[in-house]
């Protein structure tokens, strides 16, 4: 009942964080960049299966470097994010799938929410509440950003600082989700509570939080439908994410 309680806390933080930053993400036209970013945390992902260390560390690791990478060629080239994240991504899965064993392709891939120790449910808890009131505190002037750079720009915004600090961000908040879901289904969280809360909400406040409302159900109710069923909760909440897009989407005008 113990890991019960442990996996539903850290789903309801993961979800939280990853449906109020899938909505910042939505804006900037990189929700499915989540994806690709979960991708990039397969090589790290890999070493912490080897080696026995926390998942979420190996993640992180590989994801600051390929978002230092990503933000430098996005101040060096100009090109949008979502390409250069493309390019990045796939030469670390092709690193990752040349260590990773056979056996630990499931866990690598859908997530595992077995053997949750405290420690990593404070530092789960602790990081989701440092990136929600980062992103809180300066979301106007990430959002005016994504709205017009060269606007941004006129109002005396470091353009760059702010990229990078948001592309932090996103990292903690990927590295965080695939120990729930793994490195495939990562767009998926940050993505659909976003789409479903944009189809529902009629201000930009309302929209954020429900988007972070909207992935906190969904991977509380994926965690419980795996303790149910037996069935990955990788999987099980990503499909919780689609039947709320599902109802949001069916809602009358």
């Amino acid at each position: 009942m113990i890991e019960l309680m442990y996996a539903l806390i850290i789903g309801g933080f993961t979800g939280w964080l990853a449906g109020y930053m899938g909505s910042l993400m939505l804006t900037k036209r990189m929700a499915l960049a989540g994806g690709a970013l979960g991708h990039l945390t397969l090589p790290g992902i890999t070493l912490a299966l080897i080696y026995g260390f926390d998942v979420t560390l190996g993640a992180l690791a590989f994801l600051i470097l390929g978002i230092t990478l990503i933000w430098f060629f996005e101040k060096k080239t100009k090109q949008p994010m979502e390409a250069l994240t493309a390019v990045v991504f796939a030469s670390s899965v092709a690193v990752a799938f040349l260590f990773l064993k056979q056996e630990q392709v499931v866990p690598a891939l859908i997530g595992d929410v077995s053997k949750l120790t405290i420690d990593v449910v404070i530092a789960t808890a602790f990081a989701s509440i440092a990136i929600f009131l980062i992103v809180k505190r300066y979301l106007l002037k990430m959002t005016l950003i994504n709205i017009s750079r060269d606007l941004a720009i006129s109002e005396g915004i470091n353009v760059d600082k702010y990229n990078l600090l948001y592309l932090a961000c996103v990292a903690v908040t990927v590295a965080i989700g695939v120990r729930i879901v793994g490195g495939l289904m990562t767009a998926a969280i940050v993505a659909i509570p976003a789409v479903a809360s944009r189809i529902v909400s009629r201000t930009l406040k309302s929209y954020v939080y429900t988007s972070a409302f909207f992935g906190a159900l969904a991977c509380v109710a994926g965690i419980l439908m795996n303790y149910a069923t037996g069935l990955p909760a990788g999987p099980m909440i990503i499909i919780s994410n689609a039947v709320i897009f599902f109802i949001a989407a069916l809602k009358p005008s």
